[in-house]
């Protein structure tokens, strides 16, 4: 949707961000590069490539530029059907993705092969520094992801005839209620915007009420996900392994990208499931959403007692209790092998995690109370079946629904039919976002 230009709107943006914020940030640029070097005890990304982070880059050749922002790991596996679309829309031209992460920076490795496409770090929100970037790369076009409303980047790409755009946006209510405390602010950045492409209509009239203008429709880039048939062979192969030798058809569950605090909640369920289900040894697959938190949730795996293996170390087998995903870019694997996916950031006030995914591998799905990340979507799964959602998470309700949930065979039957009705029903935000890039470039 769209709106009339507000009358009190300025005819043209201002030429970069308010005095008060740029001489915030520059203050909090030391503390900063230290939180880098203390993030980078175990995350060495952290201390990698800082020179990017103030804007010098270099690239391979003077090809044309579309410059695409990805902050972390779900924006960068969100990107990829659009970045393919690109890729073969736009064949003379280079793709540059920026991350604000090292896991954001190590899935697009891992994702992309192409030679044209170059992976940088984005720069800090320092005027001098997005100069000196925007100066290097010269891009034809900057797309930014979801929620990434940098107030210096957006008014230098306008100051430097640089199109912009907010792409597979997002703005929870929450959010929109944070974001309006600070109107004096966001309103130009928003208005210094080309085009807005939002996810939901909820989305677009938020965003719209902020200042963007104009603002569509285009979708939930997420559900065109595509499934590499390569890592769900790979998920079955671990299935193989993890229930060989079983009397009794073994129960797989999976805790996907939990955040802090989560893994206690789900640690302590699956001690429940363990005593009751213990013929059939139920297996817990473990993946914390970040990578730094790996050690510290097998220890605390190892405290409660229970049997642990890593994937980094071994497949795991009949006698595993727990196996840790301590890996990158393995998530449809995990899936894959799965009976049963609980969503991690929904248990505890996080705002949830990508569920489409999970949907589009056929996993059926357990989700908590806290999902305004993700809202429409979640909502989607509920009412097609996809997922059922518990609106109260305590150990003990959460191993009795999971276990509910495991021994109803025509459950899980039609919940997996139910996720690629879930899925199929919103895709096309790709071809949407694509016509939108087309219209800003004319």
């Amino acid at each position: 949707m769209s709106r009339a230009p507000d009358a009190s709107k300025a005819s043209t943006c201002p030429p970069m961000a308010p005095w008060f914020y740029r001489t915030l940030l520059v203050l909090i640029v030391p503390f900063a590069l230290l939180r880098l070097w203390w993030r980078g005890r175990k995350q060495p990304g952290y201390r990698q490539h800082i020179g990017e982070r103030f804007g010098f880059i270099a690239l391979p050749d003077e090809r044309s530029i579309l410059w695409l922002h990805a902050v972390s790991v779900g924006e960068t596996r969100a990107a990829e059907p659009l970045v393919q679309a690109l890729l073969d829309q736009y064949p003379d031209h280079r793709i540059l993705l920026t991350h604000m992460t090292p896991t954001g920076r190590a899935t697009s490795t891992s994702l992309y092969r192409d030679p044209r496409i170059t992976i940088a770090y984005v720069p800090y929100d320092l005027t001098n520094a997005v100069d000196r970037f925007l100066k290097r790369i010269r891009p034809t076009l900057a797309l930014l992801m979801e929620t990434e409303i940098w107030p210096n980047l957006i008014l230098r790409c306008r100051y430097h005839g640089v199109p912009v755009m907010l792409i597979n946006a997002r703005l929870s209510e929450r959010s929109g209620r944070r974001y309006g405390r600070f109107k004096s602010l966001i309103r130009p950045v928003l208005a210094a915007l080309n085009a807005t492409g939002a996810q939901t209509p909820a989305d677009a009239e938020r965003l719209a009420a902020l200042g963007a203008y104009p603002v569509s429709v285009t979708g939930n880039l997420k559900f065109d996900v595509r499934i590499n048939p390569n890592q769900q062979e790979l998920g079955k192969s671990w299935r193989d392994a993890a229930t060989a030798g079983q009397a009794t058809d073994r129960h797989v569950w999976l805790a996907a990208s939990t955040r802090e605090g989560e893994e206690a909640l789900v640690i302590a369920a699956h001690q429940i499931l363990c005593t009751r289900f213990a013929a059939r040894s139920p297996l817990l697959v473990l993946v914390p959403r970040h990578p730094q938190r790996f050690d510290d949730v097998a220890a605390q795996v190892e405290r409660e007692g229970l049997t642990l293996v890593r994937r980094s170390q071994a497949q795991p087998d009949s006698a595993t209790q727990v196996w840790l995903g301590d890996s990158m870019g393995e998530m449809v694997a995990y899936y894959s092998m799965a009976d049963l996916a609980v969503i991690g950031g929904t248990l505890l006030p996080f705002g949830g995690q990508n569920l489409i995914e999970a949907a589009a591998c056929g996993t059926p799905l357990l989700i908590g109370p806290h999902t305004y990340n993700f809202k429409a979507a979640a909502e989607l799964a509920e009412t097609t079946g996809a997922a059922q959602r518990l609106h109260e998470i305590t150990p003990e309700r959460l191993a009795k629904a999971i276990s509910a949930l495991l021994m109803d065979a025509t459950y899980l039957a039609q919940a997996r039919t139910a996720t690629e009705h879930f899925v199929g029903s919103a895709t096309g935000a790709t071809e949407r976002t694509c016509t939108l890039i087309r219209q800003v470039l004319r």
